[in-house]
């Protein structure tokens, strides 16, 4: 089933959320959602340090509001392109966990039959149309994709999720360029944690902010808090109206707070530990929880019902994909696809 968009009024059937500017269904979706990222990406942890996952694996913990605010505002045929941290993207706009699971443990019945991993997941039925471990390698297949839906005169619309460090290549500016030369159909949104794999911002540009960086194409932009989960929903929003309404490209730069290393493994030593106590301030998850229940509209049992189904969700994941076989070797020649040679 196709989903269509799913911003409501506040003062909607399902009552308001006080101050969070959102429905009370609004807010439990991205709750929920946010657990169901959160409870996944920590038992991957936990799978890769048991060698149960192979390859490199990048964490996305702490960055779970943005996956939410945006994807859970897209309908399927709405695309969106991810990178190395596309766990989150993948659930939020639908993926199967059970699936997810399995392609991260690269099992046959994982997304991508086992082949792909954690970087490369694609579930075109929800519109994930893509991730990649090449930095900013999305970006121009995004902008292709913008430009379809263009052409063929309908309201879809393309996210690009992409980090600061994407910005210092190429391929970014070309993008920008032709993005707005065209005025695509086509939302950038920047998870600007400070760092490019193990280098700050302040290490390898001048600008400190993605925004200021495509000011010149004199496009629509703005800076949001990634933790502040309500501000970022809403900002989105506008922003998938506008582009709906052909009135793109657009970027949103979400300030986020990566709790894991670029990734599982990284020793962590080149950046300053964050206290339990900061980290709940910059936390979204446990911002949105924190707020929905002392504002009194989120009781704290239900709260602790959402973990408790999401973490149930994620081990009856792992147990399929355990149960799933590794693929078989040909598998590897159907996946390829090729005309055979002629003569002459």
């Amino acid at each position: 089933m196709m989903k269509t968009d799913r911003r409501s009024d506040a003062s909607a059937p399902g009552g308001a959320a006080g101050s969070a500017g959102l429905s009370a269904a609004e807010a439990l979706d991205l709750l929920a959602t946010m657990w169901r990222i959160r409870a996944l990406e920590e038992r991957v942890g936990q799978l890769k340090r048991a060698d149960e996952i192979y390859g490199l694996v990048h964490l996305s913990i702490g960055g779970e509001g943005v996956a939410a605010g945006v994807c859970t505002q897209l309908r399927d045929d709405d695309a969106i392109y991810s990178g190395h941290r596309a766990h989150g993207h993948a659930l939020a706009k639908g993926a199967p966990m059970d699936r997810v699971m399995a392609e991260l443990m690269g099992r046959s019945d994982g997304l991508c039959r086992g082949l792909g991993g954690s970087m490369h997941l694609v579930d075109v039925e929800h519109g994930l149309l893509g991730a990649t471990g090449v930095v900013g390698g999305n970006l121009p297949l995004a902008a292709g994709d913008a430009l379809a839906a263009k052409l063929r005169g309908t309201d879809q619309v393309t996210v690009v999720f992409f980090g600061d460090g994407a910005v210092q290549a190429g391929h970014f500016t070309e993008t920008v360029n032709l993005a707005a030369l065209w005025e695509l159909p086509l939302i950038f949104v920047c998870e600007n944690n400070g760092f490019a794999e193990f280098t700050p911002r302040s290490a390898h540009t001048k600008v400190a902010r993605v925004c200021d960086v495509v000011a010149p194409y004199d496009f629509e932009r703005q800076v949001v808090e990634g933790s502040d989960v309500p501000a970022l929903y809403n900002a989105f929003g506008d922003y998938l109206d506008a582009a709906r309404a052909g009135r793109g490209p657009l970027l949103l730069e979400c300030l986020t707070h990566r709790r894991s290393g670029h990734y599982e493994g990284d020793s962590q030593g080149y950046r300053d530990a964050l206290a339990d106590a900061e980290w709940a301030k910059v936390d979204p998850l446990a911002r949105l929880q924190a707020q929905a229940i002392a504002e009194g509209w989120l009781a704290a049992e239900a709260a602790q019902s959402l973990e408790q189904e999401a973490r149930a969700e994620v081990e009856a994941a792992v147990t399929f994909a355990r149960a799933s076989p590794f693929p078989e070797p040909q598998v590897v020649a159907e996946m390829v696809y090729a005309t055979a040679g002629t003569e002459g």
